[in-house]
């Protein structure tokens, strides 16, 4: 059953929406369209950067508001800021631990990024698909929002070394990458910070884990077991599933 006192629905991309890592299937995209003519306000909320959001939205829903980094860069109105950055002392002491481990990576800045990784790393084909962007050194970024290691000798430890300087870390087992973010930077700390408290979410990975432990209808695209429990539906991570739950969603008269 669907209960839904939230006019705003919060997307996760990549795994939720996109399967091919490049495009929205379009009965998924027409099931956005019903919420939004049902009055709902968009959210689009990912670990891309938002430079990487634009290219998969491919031109849909212009007036939604997106949300980039894992909280870290939002973009309200085609503006996009950075909300959250590393500091000096904790990017030195990542860098650092990067370097003990031998770690690729890919650093974003709020728009330009830097990339240390193999250059045949599948999360290549995701970056800066649209040619918006400049790949720069690191030391040429004015902020870093967003740090994601793509190999080192030791996953695991590396993850451990960014816990305990207090970063918020993501170790995507699957996909063998670990995202580093500034702080108790994500997805939800990021709409808090937009006044959205009310809503509902679609996720699939631990990093939406806050996103739908905190909305008032979160659904589980797929079965990732640190989502256990979080979200009150569960839905096969397949376009018709999905959309189907869209617009579900969609025809729901909010409750008072």
């Amino acid at each position: 059953m669907i209960i839904a006192s939230a006019r705003t629905t919060v997307f996760d991309i990549d795994g939720t929406l996109c399967f091919d890592g490049r495009t929205i299937d379009s009965r998924i995209i027409a099931a956005i369209e019903d919420c939004e003519r049902a009055g709902h306000r968009l959210v689009f909320a990912s670990a891309r950067p938002v430079r990487d959001l634009l290219p998969v939205l491919d031109g849909a829903f212009p007036t939604a508001t997106l949300i980039g980094g894992n909280g870290s860069l939002v973009s309200v109105g085609g503006q996009v800021r950075a909300r959250a950055a590393f500091d000096a002392g904790e990017l030195d002491q990542l860098l650092a631990a990067a370097e003990r481990f031998r770690a690729g990576y890919l650093a974003d800045g709020p728009w330009d990024y830097a990339y240390t990784g193999p250059t045949d790393h599948p999360i290549r084909s995701r970056v800066d698909q649209d040619r918006r962007a400049r790949r720069v050194e690191l030391a040429d970024l004015p902020a870093v929002v967003k740090f994601l290691v793509v190999e080192a000798t030791d996953m695991a430890a590396l993850a451990e070394a960014g816990r305990v300087l207090g970063m918020t870390v993501n170790h995507h087992l699957d996909e063998g990458i670990i995202d580093f973010a500034p702080g108790t930077t994500n997805k939800w700390e990021a709409l808090v910070s937009l006044g959205i408290d009310q809503y509902n979410a679609f996720g699939n990975d631990i990093n939406d884990l806050d996103l739908l432990r905190n909305a008032r209808h979160g659904v589980r695209v797929g079965a990732h077991p640190g989502l256990d429990g979080v979200a009150r539906v569960t839905v096969a991570p397949d376009p018709d599933a999905v959309a189907a739950e869209i617009s579900a969603l969609a025809a729901v008269t909010p409750a008072a």
